[in-house]
């Protein structure tokens, strides 16, 4: 039972009123009273309701008129009609309507409170559902794909036109420029928002499950179907899928699939039944379609199907102006995600960053600001905090030059030594595999020097 819950009676009977509120007062909820519809309409303008209980027949408005404009006030307000005369066709038609359950006089105390508890766990689920997909649209907004390149703008552009759009979309673009974010914004910004969302990547389920878990199977249609399951087609009926590197799937599917794009309709394997479905397809690939299509391994009326936009994401060397923008949002993230305090990178690493080729984009630049705010100590991120394999690459005279810039508004020396020192104790430490005396000697130092700066130091 939701402790404290709000419940709403509506009865132009005030002796039968009484009694109910008796009854729900003393299981714990908050009762609110109204003798008809409209007084029962005015409270729900004025505080929120967890469950309405009306009876079917009352002057003025009905309980089915009321339930009509409680949905349409108060969409997740759970309403119980109550009625001493059923009939299977009122019945059928509160339910229609939205009601959540139908119930007869006399009413059974027990049973009502079960109905009750029951109504009040769907209201706190679909609060829930609400809240979660609230957080989603939030999560998969515009705003979140980072980025003030003309590239990165000409996207945005496409992206704006088409989220309102049923159109098929084909997302290009090398691993980790975020094809799949792209499908996401463009679902959790358009008309399917509240539709299911589902995401498969073609490439990571072995070829001969893939059928099934794309168009779903019937029971004994294959060795080890032991239950039908449903496939994620119609898993994302009404909403939208997304076909991740779509380049990998084995022609013979392809076909399939050709069929299943063109008569909006799924055929289970091992099933002679087709169900219809209203399914968005976004695709995406960081393969060469056309080159693959050359060489017989993609069917070319399946690429015009899913080609009907193409949308490119650019890789992150081809708009190097957008990583500052990329490394505060990562750095934001990171701390808040590791609880530590406000870091920032000093200007010789960010010029690093931006130097870097990055052949894993923006997944990979993530990656590599988490790891770095992880191992590095106090407020400042220099090259040295870098992977080796990205600091290695700040190799020039000018490069090394700015790197020892004295900045214009000072540093304190003592403490950007005591952090030299620790980051290559720490390498040092590494390259050894943890023993002190060879440490040592790549640092040149003797051994109890070592020691004594570790201690000092606070590293172990």
């Amino acid at each position: 039972m939701k402790s404290n819950a709000q419940i709403l009676l509506v009865d132009d009977d005030e002796s039968s009123r009484t009694a109910l509120n008796l009854l729900l007062s003393q299981a714990g909820y908050r009762v609110l009273e109204a003798a008809t519809g409209e007084i029962a309409l005015d409270t729900l303008k004025l505080m929120p309701v967890e469950v309405l209980i009306t009876d079917l027949m009352l002057p003025g408005l009905s309980g089915l008129d009321i339930l009509k404009a409680t949905k349409e006030r108060a969409p997740d307000t759970q309403v119980i009609l109550v009625t001493g005369n059923a009939s299977a066709q009122t019945a059928v038609q509160a339910m229609k309507d939205g009601a959540f359950d139908y119930i007869t006089k006399p009413l059974n105390a027990e049973n009502l409170k079960i109905i009750i508890n029951k109504a009040l766990e769907k209201q706190k689920l679909v609060a829930e559902n609400k809240f979660l997909r609230q957080q989603l649209r939030g999560r998969y907004s515009f705003d979140n794909i980072i980025g003030n390149s003309l590239a990165m703008q000409q996207v945005f552009a496409i992206m704006q036109k088409v989220v309102h759009t049923d159109s098929s979309l084909l997302i290009l673009g090398e691993s980790g420029t975020g094809k799949e974010l792209v499908a996401r914004a463009v679902h959790f910004n358009g008309p399917r928002k509240e539709k299911p969302f589902v995401a498969i990547n073609c490439g990571a389920i072995p070829q001969e499950l893939l059928e099934s878990e794309l168009f779903g199977h019937v029971r004994g249609s294959f060795t080890g179907a032991i239950a039908n399951k449903i496939g994620k087609f119609e898993q994302a009926n009404q909403g939208t899928i997304f076909l991740d590197e779509i380049g990998t799937m084995p022609v013979h599917l392809q076909l399939k699939l050709l069929r299943v794009l063109q008569e909006q309709e799924v055929e289970p394997v091992g099933s002679n039944r087709c169900i219809k479905l209203n399914v968005r397809v976004i695709s995406a690939t960081n393969a060469n379609l056309e080159e693959m299509i050359s060489a017989g391994r993609f069917r070319e009326d399946l690429f015009y199907r899913l080609n009907v936009i193409p949308i490119g994401l650019p890789p992150l060397r081809e708009r190097r102006e957008d990583v500052a923008l990329l490394v505060r949002h990562f750095l934001k993230k990171s701390c808040r995600f590791l609880n530590r305090g406000h870091i920032q990178l000093d200007r010789a690493a960010l010029q690093v960053l931006e130097n870097y080729d990055w052949p894993g984009n923006v997944r990979e630049l993530e990656n590599v600001i988490e790891r770095t705010v992880a191992l590095s100590e106090g407020n400042q991120i220099n090259v040295l905090d870098l992977p080796a394999h990205i600091s290695g690459t700040f190799h020039s005279q000018s490069a090394v030059q700015y790197a020892w810039d004295l900045p214009e508004e000072g540093l304190n020396m003592p403490e950007e030594i005591r952090r030299l020192e620790n980051t290559w104790i720490r390498q040092a430490l590494q390259r050894s595999q943890g023993v002190k005396a060879r440490a040592a000697e790549l640092l040149q130092i003797n051994r109890t020097t070592l020691v004594e700066k570790m201690r000092r130091n606070g590293l172990n």
